[in-house]
């Protein structure tokens, strides 16, 4: 082969962008040369971090530096606002591209199958992420009238719906929220936010310097129940092999043993309580109903029959993200991933030729964002490996710009890396003009017109 090697990326989050770096550091890109074209359903690139990630987190937010620096490669084109399978399919990409890599993500909710769960009141923190984050498809407004608000889940996406339900909108302006979510932010109600856990401190799957923040704002008290401080030879076996797991249970512990001070909004931490109904009335969250559960000796829990309904308005249950299902490519509905091995796709016995994941698609929605790099690694090896070996079908029409004719016949209004890059300073001026570093833009049309699409 004497032309560059063609990779379409479906997805531009950071999954798709290490994929893409990966490619650009192996040898293969010396020698032909790689050529990568990104294709991402929002018009602007960076998926989780830009719709997913708290606005208060901007450490995390400095990843997108690291990613700019792949994207800004000549060798890499971007394709924003240009969705999978309606504007382009799988038989077209594989006409165009010797390899297909899909790093969609995970933006759905896991579903929890309590009853009550259809309640008014009750809702998946991804719906709520989506919201705050600005993300064009979800509305604009959001019910915050709940005095009292729980949220079930012990991870960090608990952690950030807890906290943002906590925080005055005052606190939050200084980020790049929108101002449709400023005011519905000032609107908020919430004065008590109870996060559920089912088992004890060394199971939390909190990140032990998300769980501080929660303790740096002025205007929220963090408090932990001294009897939740419980742990078995399975928990201590835990934070004896986990550093993390061993600060968070130590930050859990000297909060369990302070005063409580007056701060005006109360966050409680509250576990060994298992979530097992909402209840309602007139179709309307009044309460959570919880089952307390004990260690068994292996870090795992039981229950103990001993029930508590306590006062709620309304519900978010942060269990987990799920993958949407990509069509023409097969799908594993209990755990939300594409089946594969290796990255490498499987139907029935055999390799979807040419067709690969990575990220959560390919693995679930775990880990943190650096740790899809070592998906890419393993998936773009694969990708290699079958070139190396003649496993790739020749596309009939690889040539780089018959990707945008497709596109343009199509009628898809796309954006590009040079039209990120005109978003992106439409974005900071806007704040610029209230003192901000960044206001998001939400609406997608707004974001193509800034974009030039």
């Amino acid at each position: 082969m004497t032309r560059p090697v063609r990779v379409a990326i479906v997805g531009a989050g950071p999954a798709g962008i290490y994929a893409a770096d990966a490619l650009l550091k192996s040898e293969v890109c010396q020698d032909p040369g790689v050529s990568i074209d990104l294709f991402e359903r929002m018009p602007a690139p960076f998926g989780l971090i830009r719709y997913g990630v708290a606005p208060d987190h901007p450490r995390i937010k400095g990843i997108v530096k690291a990613l700019h620096q792949v994207l800004d490669k000549p060798q890499i084109r971007l394709f924003g606002n240009v969705s999978y399978p309606n504007d382009i399919g799988l038989d077209d990409l594989r006409s165009f591209y010797d390899a297909v890599i899909f790093s969609t993500g995970a933006e759905a909710d896991r579903a929890l199958d309590i009853p009550g769960i259809e309640l008014d009141g009750s809702y998946g923190a991804a719906e709520f992420v989506s919201w705050y984050d600005g993300h064009p498809e979800v509305p604009r407004t959001w019910p915050l009238t709940a005095e009292k608000v729980a949220v079930l889940g012990v991870g960090n996406v608990a952690l950030d719906v807890a906290r943002v339900l906590a925080k005055t909108a005052d606190e939050l302006l200084p980020t790049e929220i929108p101002d449709n979510v400023y005011q519905g932010l000032k609107q908020n109600k919430a004065l008590e936010v109870h996060v559920f856990g089912r088992r004890g401190p060394a199971q939390a799957k909190f990140s032990p310097m998300e769980l501080r923040e929660l303790d740096h704002s002025p205007n929220i008290e963090v408090i932990v129940n001294p009897e939740d401080i419980e742990y078995d030879e399975g928990s201590i076996a835990t934070r004896r092999e986990n550093k993390q797991a061993n600060m968070v249970a130590q930050t859990l512990e000297n909060w369990a043993i302070r005063d409580v001070g007056d701060r005006p909004h109360k966050l409680f931490l509250h576990f060994f309580e298992s979530p097992v109904e909402i209840l309602g009335e007139d179709g309307k969250v009044t309460a959570l109903r919880t089952e307390r559960t004990e260690l068994d000796g292996t870090g795992n829990v039981r229950g103990t029959g001993q029930f508590t309904d306590w006062d709620m308005q309304s519900v978010y249950r942060a269990v987990g993200y799920y993958s949407e299902e990509l069509p023409k490519l097969p799908f594993d509905v209990t755990s939300g991933t594409v089946p594969h091995e290796a990255g490498r796709v499987i139907a029935g016995d055999e390799h979807m030729a040419s067709v690969y994941v990575t990220g959560w698609i390919k693995r679930g929605p775990i880990g943190l964002i650096g740790h899809t790099k070592g998906d890419a690694n393993e998936t773009v090896a694969c990708v290699l490996e079958d070139r190396a070996a003649g496993r790739l079908p020749e596309p009939a029409t690889p040539a780089p710009e018959a990707v945008e004719a497709f596109l343009q016949d199509r009628g898809v209004r796309y954006t590009t890396w040079e039209g990120w890059h005109k978003l992106d300073a439409h974005e900071q001026a806007l704040g610029a003009a209230q003192g901000r570093e960044r206001i998001k833009v939400v609406e997608r049309e707004g974001m193509l017109n800034a974009s030039g699409a």
